[in-house]
């Protein structure tokens, strides 16, 4: 085989690869979610909402995440990104849940991401927070649909549940649950309680330094006091001793 004929098969090969890895981007970037750490069955986790911008002339201007209906969480509260107006949309269970030893009437069911001063320009992707809980313990997975808008007005759709092994070609963000922990926090513990526990351990701190303190400052005072009564008592029997040696002396001559 000639050189010129291997150099064209390679030309080749590398252009179907390319072709390949074109065709294949796409379908692999779409808006996906990830808990930071674990998403335990009756936790709570963070959750990270990925959406990478795939126009090449447009910029992600909206994220719209729906919740879903079937397994309501109790708490979902998304963390500020600068440039991003966030607006929370609820709606009334028609099943109360009970949490803590509260019942819960109403749910988030939507959670919108608007830019405000940013957008997600090609080539980018920008990530939305949201804290959430308690995660349902008959579930091992929760299906978020989203929707994606560009400012040149287009609209995708992820929403498509995936079926059997295949992915759709507009897949919505499925959050894979784990099993359940001991604590039922998962991943991601609960910062108030964390926070309590801390304060409670510092002010527990706090009170023992001051009762070491006391302690120390207390027996150097008794030690001080003692070493100062017997520096007088001595002080007062050497006089004692001075003047009957004196008295001695005089008897003596006289």
């Amino acid at each position: 085989m000639s050189a010129t004929n291997v150099s064209r098969i390679a030309i080749a090969a590398g252009v179907a690869a390319s072709t390949v890895l074109l065709l294949a981007g796409p379908a692999a970037a779409h808006v996906s979610v990830q808990p930071q750490g674990e998403a335990a069955k009756g936790g709570y986790a963070t959750l990270n909402f990925k959406v990478p911008n795939e126009r090449d002339q447009a910029s992600t201007v909206k994220l719209e995440v729906n919740f879903p209906a079937d397994h309501p969480l109790s708490s979902v509260t998304p963390e500020a990104v600068p440039g991003w107006k966030i607006a929370i949309t609820k709606g009334k269970l028609d099943k109360p849940l009970e949490v803590h030893g509260r019942k819960i009437t109403e749910a988030v069911t939507k959670v919108t991401w608007t830019a405000d001063g940013s957008k997600i320009a090609p080539g980018y992707f920008q990530q939305f927070p949201v804290s959430v809980g308690q995660l349902p313990e008959d579930a091992d997975q929760l299906v978020f649909k989203a929707i994606q808008t560009y400012d040149n007005k287009e609209v995708v759709r992820w929403i498509e549940e995936p079926k059997g092994g295949e992915e759709p070609d507009s897949p919505a963000p499925v959050l894979k649950l784990t099993a359940a922990t001991e604590d039922h926090h998962g991943g991601a513990a609960d910062p108030a309680g964390d926070d309590d526990h801390k304060a409670d351990d510092q002010a527990a701190s706090t009170e023992g330094d001051k009762g070491d303190k006391k302690e120390t400052h207390a027996a150097s005072s008794s030690s001080d006091t003692t070493a100062r009564t017997l520096g007088i008592i001595g002080i007062l029997i050497g006089i004692a001793g001075v003047a009957f040696g004196v008295l001695a002396g005089r008897r003596r001559k006289a």
